[in-house]
């Protein structure tokens, strides 16, 4: 296909799909207006119901937990697709082909990323474990986890990386986060209820261990994001910078 004629479809469906999307968006409510009387309704009840005063936590772990365990494999897949994409023969690699991946930063900057980096793990599993009270959440979480290897590069370079990240480790921990999902939900149906029923112990409002499955479903899901974005990142790092294959 000439490049005139991809050029002149894209600005023809591009049109359509403009002209469909502002027909869309008039119909949508004021800003700061809702509608619908399913989020009103689940405001009043999720804190006496569930014990989770984060009600977004409530709805993604509880009322709607099988979208999220889908939107959960969907990132899974994702990284899957990803890694595969990004295998390389085992072959020798060219050395004038690589990226120079030596420190570039100062001693001051190294040294004050130190504290950083304990911040930002601090900080991460903070979000995590408090998702049921607070906002955030695994979603959350695993993002500010997964951010502390990647500031290590940036400070020092890929072998740092690679010296605190285990490309094994890391595909196990992704594979038990988003298989520990699926186990709650199957051990609510083992114990009678429907699929991903919340049947532990709701526990004391507030409490860090309230809440019954929200947090324990949350803090799967911190691991499996965290692993996901490192196993990524690592791949990208190994194909562009490093260009290497992946070690175990």
């Amino acid at each position: 296909m000439r490049e005139t004629l991809r050029v002149r479809l894209f600005f023809v469906f591009g049109g359509i799909f403009f002209l469909l999307f502002c027909s869309a968006a008039r119909n949508l409510p004021p800003w700061g207006s809702y509608r619908g009387p399913y989020g009103d309704v689940i405001a009043r009840v999720s804190v006496y119901e569930r014990h989770a005063t984060d009600v977004v936590n409530a709805i993604n772990y509880d009322y709607r937990a099988m979208d999220t365990l889908g939107e959960e494999f969907i990132l899974f897949t994702a990284v899957l697709g990803v890694l595969m994409l990004l295998r390389r023969e085992q072959v020798k690699v060219n050395e004038g082909e690589k990226i120079d991946d030596r420190i570039r930063l100062s001693l001051t900057a190294r040294a004050s990323a130190m504290p950083a980096l304990l911040v930002t793990v601090v900080f991460g599993f903070y979000i995590g474990l408090h998702g049921q009270l607070t906002p955030g959440g695994g979603f959350q979480a695993g993002v500010i986890l997964a951010s502390a290897p990647f500031l290590l590069y940036v400070c020092e370079n890929t072998e740092s990386f690679r010296r605190v990240t285990s490309h094994r480790a890391l595909e196990v921990i992704e594979a038990a986060g988003a298989g520990g999902y699926a186990v709650i939900g199957l051990a609510a149906l083992a114990l009678g209820v429907p699929f991903l029923t919340n049947f532990l112990p709701l526990g004391t409002t507030g409490d860090v261990f309230s809440s019954g499955t929200i947090a324990l479903i949350s803090a799967c899901v911190g691991f499996e994001v965290t692993a996901a974005f490192l196993l990524a990142g690592y791949a990208y790092l190994q194909e562009i910078i490093a260009g290497e294959t992946p070690e175990e």
